[in-house]
């Protein structure tokens, strides 16, 4: 009997043993994701984020981002979907989409808003797509002088951007000399070009745009304007940047940036009276179908639901009095981040910046964009290296780009951008002065970033 017990005991230790092998060898992968969020997150918690283009979602953003909504297929528009069970769906795009016109202050008589493309650049695309006929001719700003890929990029060997391949494109430019649009040289140019759409739109330039006299230049050609605020549209939201609305015919944007949601992207559309001839006779605008057919069937499947609820929420958080102190602060931040950098004796592009970023020009320091970036990397200091007005190299540029939505998001204050000035400044003088002490140098200032860092809240889920 004793023996028994054993053997007994031995088979339900093996028979353990073999279970766990099972179990293991099933949660293994995900044991793995989590290992890798779990990393992520501590580089977030512990580096100093400073890339314009990032920010950090809310506990709420993400619950939602997270949910069964996930889980349904939605082909087409409220109340004319291809699938069916959509009720409750069709119930969260209106209540989105009557947020994103309400947190902008639009009405649905002038306005409407599609909620459906999965983030900024398949926004753009449609908007061409809607408006403009294939190798019809658009106008955006030049990648290396502060736009984006979207807006027509190509270089004189290559079309870098579809936008570029499948339409024809002619970019504008800033003045080399004091780093703002040129806005008689493309008024000129447009004459000559004859665009179908004018983009008003940036992705590295720190100055406000004049919408007055882009829509004044795009009358005269008889073209759209299109805004893309993507970076700035948490800045207009709040009231704190000039709004495109008063002047554009449509306006993109991207929902995880100043806006602080996830990633998503939004296309606003004016309806009514586009313009009034000598005669009386109206023209009216038809946008709202171009637009619609473009995104689907033209171009997506079915919509990214559960990203839908987590912008329905951002929206929400975008008419909160805290939102609006939150893009005050975020401004705040950036000019007392240019000023220290100054300071520092760093060549800031303009001089400074009207919103949420700055250019730092590295000409003059010894140093490139490039290897600075890599170097201010190791020491948890997370910034862009930028071909804006500087270009020599996509990898190896002469500028830089500092945000500061991010940090600001984390609670930052002027005092802290300063210390982080201080920071920038550290990792550039090893830069500058490569030594065989460099690992060290790394690592103490790395130590540094991380304590202070380390002090301020995440936003988003808890800790892992």
């Amino acid at each position: 009997m004793v023996l028994m017990g054993f053997v007994d005991t031995v088979d339900l230790f093996i028979f353990n043993i073999f279970l766990s092998s099972i179990y293991i060898g099933t949660w293994l992968p995900v044991f793995q994701v989590f290992s890798i969020i779990k990393k992520e997150k501590h580089r977030q918690t512990y580096g100093l984020e400073l890339i314009a283009s990032e920010n950090f979602a809310s506990r709420a953003v993400l619950e939602a981002l997270g949910s069964c909504m996930n889980n349904k297929y939605s082909e087409g528009y409220p109340g004319q979907r291809y699938y069916g069970g959509t009720e409750h769906v069709d119930e969260l795009e209106r209540l989105c989409q009557q947020r994103a016109l309400e947190a902008f202050g639009l009405n649905s008589e002038k306005w409407g808003v599609n909620v459906q493309p999965y983030s900024g650049s398949p926004a753009n695309f449609a908007v061409y797509t809607a408006v403009v006929e294939p190798h019809g001719r658009i106008m955006g700003l030049d990648l290396p002088d502060g736009g984006h890929l979207t807006h027509g990029f190509m270089t004189e060997k290559k079309k870098i951007s579809a936008t570029s391949m499948f339409f024809e494109s002619m970019p504008y430019k800033v003045n080399p000399e004091t780093g703002y649009i040129d806005y008689d040289r493309l008024q000129e140019n447009a004459k000559l070009f004859h665009p179908k759409l004018i983009i008003a739109g940036t992705s590295c330039y720190s100055r406000n745009i004049d919408y007055t006299r882009m829509k004044q230049i795009a009358n005269e050609n008889g073209a759209y304007l299109l805004a893309d605020m993507a970076h700035i549209s948490g800045l207009i939201a709040a009231g704190v940047v000039p709004s495109p609305f008063e002047h554009c015919d449509i306006v993109s944007t991207t929902t995880h940036k100043t806006l602080r949601g996830c990633r998503a992207g939004l296309i606003f559309y004016r309806k009514g009276v586009r313009s009034i001839d000598s005669k009386g006779k109206e023209t009216m605008y038809n946008l709202e179908s171009l637009i619609n057919q473009a995104v689907f069937p033209g171009l997506q499947g079915g919509p990214h639901n559960h990203a839908i609820a987590g912008v329905a929420v951002a929206l929400k958080q975008a008419m909160t009095p805290e939102f609006k102190a939150y893009q005050k602060q975020v401004l705040a931040n950036c000019k007392a981040l240019s000023n220290a950098l100054i300071d520092h004796g760093y060549k800031i592009v303009t001089g400074g910046s009207d919103n949420h970023l700055i250019l730092l020009d590295l000409r003059t320091k010894g140093t490139d964009g490039g290897r600075a970036e890599k170097i201010w990397r190791l020491v948890q200091l997370l910034v862009t290296r930028t071909l804006a007005q500087v270009y020599k190299s996509a990898l190896r540029p002469s500028g830089l780009r500092f945000g500061s939505p991010a940090l600001t998001s984390r609670g930052l204050v002027e005092e802290d951008f300063k210390k982080v000035a201080e920071f920038i400044h550290k990792g550039k003088l090893i830069c500058a002065n490569l030594s065989q002490k460099f690992q060290e140098q790394v690592a103490g200032i790395r130590a540094e970033v991380e304590a202070f860092a380390g002090q301020f809240p995440m936003p988003g889920l808890p800790e892992l």
